[in-house]
């Protein structure tokens, strides 16, 4: 019987296997091709729907936002106005009733129309002074007609150190004599002029009560602080040492701090000073209870708060 044989494997076509090849090659390319244009599809939408969004956004809430803004800081603007007139109000109502005056004899009525005869038109009298200051006018006004001269760059500490412009220096005569102590001033332009008038209405308050009062700056941001920092260090002569709660000056950024520390100075005995800068867009309502404050206003070119806007 004949032995059982193996039967041989049929031989391997190569070019078969490369068609094979070739065919599965191409498939897995179609495969990829087709999800990379899928996801190329997906991704222009997807910028497309950014761009709407981006477009409507703009459309719709900066523009609102922007009517909203201006809507508030006209009422902003409002509100200064209306508080800065009740505050000139208040200071012209007569708390204390007048004397009765004594009715001049003939002789002290003939006096200033001879003076006028003799040396020609007779000279308005000065207009008197108001409240706080009242006794003190010719020492203020002594203190002022001398900061105009030349800078004294070594005067003692809180003491003016540079030179007072006429303009600043006919503010504060209105401001110390006119107000007596109390209301607001029109901005000098800038932060740097503003700490100039500050700090000479500092000096003479220092001379007048010694170490009695306090200082309190309202400037809203901590830029605006720093400014005064260091704008009221180089016309008073003054360390970093002499700001802080237990110093001479102290810096705030919102009201409600300032108005807190100025009660209990009160309750204290001691005198409140409270500067205000020109970037605060409205002063708070009990602030205009304590006897001395100066409030720059804002001139047309001067950024004020604005109110966050959510």
């Amino acid at each position: 019987m004949p032995d059982d044989q193996t039967p041989e494997q049929p031989a391997s076509d190569p070019a078969a296997e490369r068609s094979s090849r070739s065919a599965l090659i191409e498939s897995a390319l179609s495969e990829l091709n087709s999800k990379r244009q899928a996801l190329l599809d997906e991704i222009a939408q997807l910028e497309a729907r950014r761009e709407q969004i981006t477009q409507e956004m703009a459309s719709s809430f900066s523009g609102q936002s922007d009517q909203i803004a201006r809507r508030i800081k006209g009422f902003q603007d409002y509100m200064v106005g209306a508080l800065q007139d009740l505050a000139v109000a208040a200071e012209q109502i007569e708390l204390v009733p007048q004397k009765v005056l004594v009715q001049p004899s003939p002789l002290d009525q003939a006096q200033p129309a001879s003076a006028a005869t003799a040396g020609g038109e007779a000279q308005a009298p000065a207009p008197p002074a108001a409240g706080l200051f009242a006794a003190d006018a010719e020492l203020i006004r002594e203190r002022l007609s001398g900061y105009q001269g030349q800078p004294d760059f070594y005067a003692d500490p809180w003491t003016l150190r540079r030179s007072l412009e006429p303009q600043a220096a006919a503010l504060l005569d209105d401001w110390f004599l006119g107000q007596g102590g109390r209301g607001a001033q029109n901005s000098s332009g800038s932060r740097s002029r503003n700490a100039l008038v500050a700090a000479t209405a500092i000096a003479i308050l220092s001379e007048l009560y010694g170490e009695r009062f306090q200082t309190l700056v309202l400037a809203g941001e901590p830029e605006r602080l720093g400014e005064w920092r260091r704008g009221l260090q180089d016309c008073l002569g003054l360390s970093r040492e002499d700001f802080g709660p237990s110093s001479g000056i102290v810096l705030f950024e919102r009201a409600d701090a300032l108005i807190e520390r100025a009660d209990r100075l009160e309750e204290r005995g001691e005198l409140p000073f409270i500067v205000i800068d020109a970037g605060v867009s409205a002063i708070e309502i009990p602030v205009l209870q304590f006897p001395l404050w100066l409030a720059f206003a804002a001139g047309p070119g001067e950024l004020v708060d604005e109110l966050p806007l959510y």
